[in-house]
C-alpha cells in the first residue's frame, strides 16, 4: 500500500427476489421448483463475495517490502473500477454474468523500527458500489449494492537486508537482497445482513501471512511474494447456512525500475489457486487456479505528495472472475522529519 519515492436494517422482502437497477422486483419465475431459486440465490451470493474476497486476494502490491525510513505516515486515498465476467459455481443455472463494481478507499500506513530492522503497520477502509447482471432461466436479472467492505490491518517486518534508518541516514543506504515477512487480518465489519440476496462484507475473519524477496538489480528490482490466506466459516450463510471456504495460496512478482526522478514503474503478476467452498457439507466445483497480468506507475508530485496509477487484467482464470481493473491512489506523508 506504501508508494514511497526514498528508494527508486433487516429487509421484508421475499428473500429469493432479485432487484433490478431501479428497484424494481424481479422474482424467479413461478413453479420452478425451490432448487432451483436456492442456487439463483447462491449465484448471486458468489457474484458479491468475489467483490470482497478475490479482489483482495488479486492484490498486486509492488514495493510491498522496499525499505523505507522509519518514522513517517503515509494517508492514502484511493478509486478503482473494475468490469467483466465472474466465473461461479458450474453447476448454477446462471449465464453470462457481468460485474461492474466502483472501489473508493482510504488507508494509513506508518513505517516502523522493529528492534533494529524496518517494518511497516497498513490499515485500509474500503468501500464497494456494485452492479451485476446474468441470464436466468432465459430471463435477465440485475442486482445494485454499496456499503463499506471488509477493513484489514497488515504488519510486516524486513528481517533481513533493510536496517531501521532515519531520514538522515537513509541516503547512504544501497539496496541488495531484502527478506521480509507480514500478517494480514481481514475484520468481519462490512456490510452484513444474513437475510439479503447481496453483501459487501464477508461476515468472517481471514488471515494472511506471507514471505517477500526483494532483489535489486541495477535500476531494476524484482520481487516474489509468496502468501496464503485462510479463512474462518461464515455460520450466516443466506440465512442459518454454513460456508466454508479453503485457503488460497498466491504468489506475487514485479519488476520494477526506478527513475532518478523518483518516478517508478512496475510490471506486476499475481497468480494463485484453491479456495474451494463448502456449504452446509456440500462441496462446491470453485477451486481457483487463475492469473493476472498489470502494471503500476507511481510519481512524485512534491516532497508530500505522490500518485499512483494502476492497471491489471486477467490472462488465465478457471473460477472466480476474469475482469480488467484500473485505479488511481494520491497519497500524502508526513513526519520522520520530512
Amino acid at each position: 500500500m506504501v508508494s514511497d519515492h526514498f528508494n527508486a436494517g433487516t429487509s421484508k422482502k421475499n428473500p429469493f427476489d432479485l432487484l433490478d437497477g431501479s428497484g424494481r422486483i424481479l422474482s424467479v419465475p413461478p413453479g420452478r421448483p425451490t432448487s432451483l431459486r436456492f442456487l439463483a440465490w447462491i449465484g448471486w451470493a458468489v457474484l458479491i463475495t468475489f467483490i470482497a474476497t478475490e479482489g483482495r486476494a488479486q492484490e498486486l502490491e509492488p514495493r510491498a517490502y522496499a525499505n523505507t525510513p522509519v518514522g513517517l505516515n503515509f494517508l492514502i486515498v484511493g478509486d478503482s473500477y473494475l468490469t467483466g465476467s465472474v466465473l461461479t459455481d458450474p453447476s448454477l443455472p446462471l449465464k453470462d454474468a457481468e460485474l461492474r463494481a466502483q472501489m473508493p478507499l482510504i488507508a494509513y500506513a506508518r513505517s516502523l523500527d522493529w528492534w533494529g530492522k524496518s517494518g511497516k503497520f497498513n490499515a485500509v477502509l474500503p468501500y464497494a458500489c456494485a452492479s451485476g447482471s446474468a441470464e436466468f432461466n432465459g430471463e435477465k436479472v440485475t442486482r445494485d449494492v454499496c456499503g463499506w467492505a471488509d477493513p484489514r490491518v497488515k504488519l510486516s517486518v524486513n528481517l533481513y537486508g533493510a536496517p531501521a534508518l532515519s531520514l538522515k541516514e537513509f541516503p547512504g543506504y544501497k539496496q541488495d537482497l531484502i527478506v521480509g515477512a507480514g500478517l494480514q487480518i481481514g475484520l468481519p465489519l462490512g456490510q452484513y445482513d444474513d437475510d439479503k440476496l447481496l453483501n459487501i462484507g464477508t461476515h468472517r475473519w481471514s488471515i494472511k501471512p506471507e514471505v517477500g524477496l526483494s532483489k535489486a538489480i541495477g535500476t531494476l528490482t524484482l520481487e516474489l511474494i509468496l502468501g496464503a490466506t485462510f479463512y474462518t466459516d461464515n455460520n450466516s450463510f443466506l440465512g442459518d447456512k454454513q460456508r466454508k471456504q479453503d485457503p488460497l495460496y498466491s504468489l506475487q512478482g514485479h519488476l520494477i525500475h526506478g527513475f532518478r526522478s523518483g518516478i517508478w514503474l512496475a510490471l506486476d503478476a499475481t497468480t494463485y489457486r484453491g479456495g474451494r467452498t463448502t456449504i452446509d457439507g456440500v462441496r462446491s466445483d470453485d477451486s481457483q487456479r487463475n492469473t493476472r497480468l498489470g502494471a503500476t506507475l507511481s510519481l512524485p508530485v512534491n516532497r508530500h505528495n505522490s500518485i499512483k496509477l494502476n492497471a491489471s487484467s486477467g490472462v488465465m482464470t478457471r473460477s472466480g472472475g476474469d475482469f480488467k481493473l484500473i485505479g488511481a491512489v494520491w497519497q500524502y506523508r508526513w513526519g520522520g522529519g520530512l
